[in-house]
């Protein structure tokens, strides 16, 4: 099996912007794939039939793999086959074109309700770092990788500029004055350091994602929030401005959404809950 073809497909996905992390899960997916077609005798792209690709995806959930795991992986293959058929023309027929994805149930995204979102506020109060970091995610929805990737220059006042990250634009977002203060407090107590990191350690490092995860997620223990997620926060944030009578367009705009179809989805999700349980008055 040629896996030169996988490096070539994994050079066309860096410079096409896709995210570090789903480089890693598609090269991990399709040398998975490859390797299923070797322990079949099939040693050449050129022969692999679209009934060699479904019999891939049958073992997958005969392994017991769930239908969004599986989902991905027949992404990965058709984004692999695609690029083997379109952009480098090795080969003329597409055998995944007429492979299908499984069908998934759609549990929605998860939103805290009042409760939770203010023993989430109330359990960081006293940490000036986490009570910015959190305050900010709630006020403004953005992701925990922005977060991580915050400058003090990208303060503007007002605004919070955002800036330009693989495939994501960049995007300027609207402080309000709770997240304002919070880094205003933060701010006084930041450690001293050279890195123009927004969020530090205490050695003047920047703080990173993983770290942060990991202090949400103890912060969501402490407040007795179960079963929740840090993408749950921006969630949330969606959710709020959607209650509140923001217009899509401009959710959409501020939380970086390349399509306004994704945020609109929330509204049919809110559909599920009942809002005066949601509906956060104090933004």
């Amino acid at each position: 099996m040629n896996y030169n073809r996988v490096e070539d497909f994994i050079k066309f996905l860096k410079s096409q912007g896709r995210s570090h992390h789903t480089i890693i899960a598609y090269k991990k997916d399709i040398n998975q794939f490859l390797e299923y077609l070797e322990e079949n005798k099939i040693d050449k792209l050129e022969t692999v039939t679209t009934q060699h690709i479904s019999g891939f995806v049958q073992s997958l959930f005969k392994n017991g793999l769930s239908a969004k795991t599986v989902s991905r992986k027949i992404n990965a293959i058709k984004t692999f086959f695609k690029f083997l058929t379109q952009e480098t023309k090795v080969l003329k027929d597409n055998p995944a074109l007429a492979i299908s994805h499984p069908r998934l149930p759609d549990k929605g995204p998860r939103f805290l309700n009042k409760l939770e979102y203010r023993a989430l506020r109330d359990v960081v109060r006293d940490n000036p770092r986490m009570y910015a970091v959190i305050e900010l995610m709630l006020q403004t929805g953005i992701r925990i990788g922005e977060v991580a990737r915050l400058r003090t220059s990208d303060l503007r006042g007002k605004k919070l500029y955002i800036q330009p990250f693989e495939s994501h634009d960049g995007r300027e977002v609207p402080l309000n004055k709770n997240a304002g203060r919070a880094i205003e407090e933060y701010l006084k107590v930041r450690p001293k350091s050279d890195n123009d990191y927004l969020f530090l350690t205490r050695k003047g490092t920047p703080l990173s994602v993983r770290n942060l995860r990991a202090s949400i997620d103890r912060s969501f223990k402490k407040a007795g929030i179960e079963h929740a997620k840090v993408s749950d926060i921006r969630h949330t944030f969606i959710a709020q401005q959607l209650l509140r009578g923001t217009p899509v367009v401009v959710v959409s705009r501020i939380v970086g959404h390349k399509r306004t179809e994704t945020t609109s989805r929330y509204l049919d999700y809110l559909k599920e809950y009942d809002t005066k349980d949601y509906v956060i008055h104090e933004l």
